[in-house]
C-alpha cells in the first residue's frame, strides 16, 4: 500500500499517569498582560541589539488594510532593509544566527542572503486566549510520562516554561487559525536545478483552537486533516483524511485513505517520526511546523532564550503577485522575498533518546517568544552533522486574528536540494481561506476521502 500523510502521527506507548512539573507560582502567573510580560509570556521590553518593544497595537485590522479575508501586503510593505548578511560578513553576525542559516551562507555563498529588516512586535492575541494562557498558567501539567499535557484548548499550556517538555507542548499546541483550506504547491529542487512539482487541495480543522468549541488537552481530538492529491500525475486521486489526538498515550493519528487504483477507502497503518514525506522525501513527517506529533523520541532540553535573526511577518513570499519562476530558484527560494527581523526566540534542544530510532539524532528549535510557532529548525544526523534546515515563513492573517504558516522551506544541506512547500501564490481564488464556517468534522470523514477521489 502507497501510504501518505499530512500531520504527525505516533505509536500508542502506554505510560504512567504523573506529572513531571509543578504549576506555575501564582504571583508569576498575576503578571501575565501587565507592564512587564504579554498576556501568553513573552517580555514586552525591547532590547538595544535590536528587538522591538512589544506594542500589541493591531489585532484584526491595521492602517491601509483593505480586506477582511485573503492575501493583504501588510503593514510593511514600504519598508527596506536595514542590513544584508551574506557569506562576505557572515563572521561579523555569527553570533545572532542560527546554525542552518551559517551553513546556508557558506554552502551557497553567491546565492543565499538574508535581507534584515526593523523588528515588529505589533499583533496581539485576542483576549479569550489571554484568558485561557492564564488558566493554564495556574493549572496546566504534563502527564502521562510526557505524551500529554492538561489545560484548557486555545492558547499554551505554560506560558513560563522551565522544562524542555513544557516548551516542546506549547511548541505543539500554540495559538494558530483552527481550519485552513486551500490549495498548495510543493517544489522539489534538486542539485541539477530541475523542479519536480507537487499540488493538494489541503485542509485542517483545529477544534482546540475554535473560540466556541474549546474543550480540554486531555480530550481526544486536537484536529482533523484532508489532503487531496492532484500532482504529481501518478498520485493523482489519492485522498488522505484523519485525525491527530491532543494525548498521544490515549491514542495515535488515525488516518484512512482513497487509493484511485482499487476504487476504495482503507485505514492506513500508522506512519509518523522519520518517515519520508511525499513526493519527493526530503522532510520527514515531523518536520511539518518545525516539529509536530508525538515528542516521546527525544529528551528535549530548554536552552532558554537568544536574540537572533529569524524570519518574520513574511507577507511578500506569499503574495500571489509573486510568481513561481521569480521564486523558486536554483538552491534556496530567492532571498529577496524573505523577510528577516531580530526576535528574542526560545532555543529548545532535542536529543534522541537510547534504544529508539529516528534519521535525526539531534534536533535545535527556534521558537518565537512572543507566539510560540517555531520559525527555524536545524537537525542533524547520526553523525552529529548537520544534515537539514527549516524556515517557515508566517504572515498575520486578519481572517484568523493570528500568524498563519505560508511557504514552508526545507533544506538538505548533504542532498543539495530543498523542498518550498504550503505555496498558495498561483492559487487563484484557492488562496488560504481561515476561519470558515463552512469547515465541518464531515469533511475530514472516510466517506469524504470517497468523495475526494472521484
Amino acid at each position: 500500500m502507497k501510504l501518505k500523510v499530512v500531520l504527525a502521527s505516533c505509536l500508542f506507548v502506554g505510560a504512567l499517569p504523573f506529572s513531571v512539573q509543578a504549576k506555575a507560582p501564582a504571583d508569576k502567573v498575576a503578571e501575565l498582560g501587565g507592564p512587564k510580560y504579554t498576556c501568553i509570556g513573552a517580555e514586552k521590553a525591547g532590547t538595544a541589539s535590536g528587538v522591538a518593544e512589544y506594542t500589541g497595537k493591531w489585532l484584526e485590522s491595521w492602517p491601509g488594510m483593505k480586506g477582511k479575508s485573503g492575501f493583504e501586503p501588510g503593514p510593511y510593505a514600504d519598508e527596506k532593509p536595514i542590513l544584508k548578511i551574506t557569506s562576505a560578513n557572515a563572521a561579523q553576525y555569527a553570533a545572532k544566527l542560527t546554525d542552518g542559516q551559517k551553513a546556508m551562507l557558506k554552502k551557497y555563498p553567491t546565492t543565499f542572503y538574508m535581507n534584515v529588516y526593523p523588528s515588529r512586535r505589533d499583533f496581539r492575541v485576542p483576549d479569550w486566549v489571554c484568558g485561557v494562557v492564564k488558566k493554564n498558567g495556574a493549572e496546566s501539567e504534563v502527564v502521562h510520562d510526557g505524551l500529554g499535557v492538561t489545560g484548557t484548548t486555545g492558547g499554551i499550556p505554560f506560558p513560563f516554561p522551565t522544562t524542555g517538555l513544557e516548551a516542546i507542548w506549547n511548541a505543539i499546541d500554540p495559538y494558530r487559525a483552527w481550519n485552513e483550506n486551500g490549495v498548495v504547491d510543493i517544489a522539489d529542487v534538486y542539485a541539477s536545478g530541475n523542479i519536480a512539482w507537487g499540488k493538494q487541495h489541503f485542509m485542517t480543522m483545529a477544534l482546540a483552537n475554535d473560540p466556541k468549541k474549546r474543550g480540554s488537552y486531555q480530550d481526544k481530538i486536537n484536529a482533523y486533516f484532508y489532503t487531496a492529491y492532484y500532482l504529481p500525475e501518478r498520485d493523482k486521486g489519492f485522498v488522505a483524511v484523519g485525525f491527530q489526538p491532543n494525548d498521544f498515550t490515549k491514542d495515535s493519528t488515525q488516518s484512512w485513505q482513497y487509493q484511485p487504483g482499487i476504487r476504495r477507502v482503507r485505514q492506513a497503518p500508522e506512519v509518523g517520526f522519520d518517515y519520508p514525506v511525499p513526493p519527493a522525501g526530503l522532510r520527514t513527517v515531523d518536520d511539518d511546523y518545525g516539529f509536530n506529533g508525538s515528542p516521546e523520541r527525544y529528551t528535549w532540553k530548554l536552552v532558554g532564550k537568544k536574540e537572533l535573526y529569524v524570519p518574520y511577518n513574511n507577507f511578500k513570499v506569499n503574495d500571489p503577485a509573486v510568481k513561481y519562476k521569480d521564486l523558486i530558484k536554483p538552491n534556496n527560494v530567492n532571498p529577496d522575498y524573505l523577510r528577516y527581523e531580530m526576535h528574542r526566540v526560545w532555543v529548545l534542544e532535542g536529543t534522541l533518546k537510547s534504544g529508539v530510532r529516528h534519521i535525526y539524532k539531534k534536533r535545535t528549535l527556534y521558537i518565537d517568544e512572543d507566539t510560540w510557532l517555531t520559525l527555524a529548525a536545524d537537525n542533524y544526523d547520526a553523525r552529529g552533522q548537520l544534515w537539514r534546515t527549516t524556515t517557515i515563513t508566517y504572515h498575520y492573517s486578519q481572517q484568523s486574528l493570528s500568524y498563519h504558516r505560508g511557504a514552508s522551506i526545507y533544506n538538505d544541506l548533504t542532498a543539495n536540494a530543498y523542498e518550498a512547500g504550503y505555496l498558495t501564490n498561483e492559487a487563484g481564488n484557492k488562496w488560504w481561506d481561515l476561519n470558515s464556517t463552512k469547515i465541518t468534522p464531515a469533511l475530514f470523514s472516510p466517506d469524504a476521502a470517497a468523495r475526494g477521489g472521484h
